[in-house]
């Protein structure tokens, strides 16, 4: 075999390798392209479901949150009715137990029947307080105190020498339902005593003390 018969297969070999590298090397390159594409794309896709998941996690947060306020209310509205149940009874003994009250104020001690009267009302009281204490029903007797718009209503103002705005006299003693104010105590309060022009001309007060 001559050396041109043994190099043409060889050459056959070289230009069938270049032939096959090319067009391999082409494809690869021309991949390439897409392939960028599609990894921003995913990137992008992964991004926006990462951003609705936080958005779902969001909303459920905050609708656990509400369920549990609610829970909340609920329980403080059922605990409110059941402790406040009884707002109306009391209400409407407490009418029973002014009457009593009068009715032990104006009895005199001039017999011993009167006296057994006056006993009995008086042992009636003890029983329909303690059994209205039992069920939280607390009077409220303010004399001498600061007046409170809360819890007492100033049926007149008397000018005094002690402090302004205290409770001079308790017309009606108030009643508290644990502590929601069910009737306010109806009370006199101590004004400031006027001074100058005002006491020379004169004013409600002065007139009703002189009168």
């Amino acid at each position: 075999m001559t050396n041109q018969e043994s190099a043409a297969p060889e050459a056959a070999e070289q230009a069938a390798d270049i032939a096959g590298e090319g067009p391999g090397e082409a494809t690869e390159v021309a991949v390439q392209g897409p392939a960028s594409g599609t990894v921003e794309e995913l990137q992008q896709a992964l991004m926006a479901a990462e951003q609705k998941v936080a958005e779902h996690i969001e909303q459920i947060l905050r609708g656990r949150a509400e369920l549990e306020n609610m829970r909340r209310r609920t329980e403080r509205e059922l605990a409110n009715a059941h402790k406040y149940a009884i707002e109306k009874f009391a209400m409407e003994l407490l009418p029973v137990r002014d009457s009593l009250k009068l009715g032990l104020a104006a009895v005199g001690e001039s017999s011993a029947d009167v006296a057994r009267l006056k006993e009995g009302m008086d042992l009636t009281l003890k029983i329909l307080t303690a059994a209205m204490a039992k069920f939280g029903i607390a009077e409220l007797n303010p004399e001498g105190d600061k007046f409170n718009p809360a819890l007492h209503q100033a049926v007149a103002v008397l000018p005094g020498d002690g402090e302004p705005n205290t409770v001079l006299t308790v017309h009606q003693h108030g009643y508290l339902l644990h502590d929601r104010l069910i009737r306010p105590a109806m009370v006199v309060v101590s004004g400031a005593r006027p001074t100058g022009d005002s006491a020379a001309h004169g004013n409600v007060g002065d007139v009703g003390q002189n009168t």
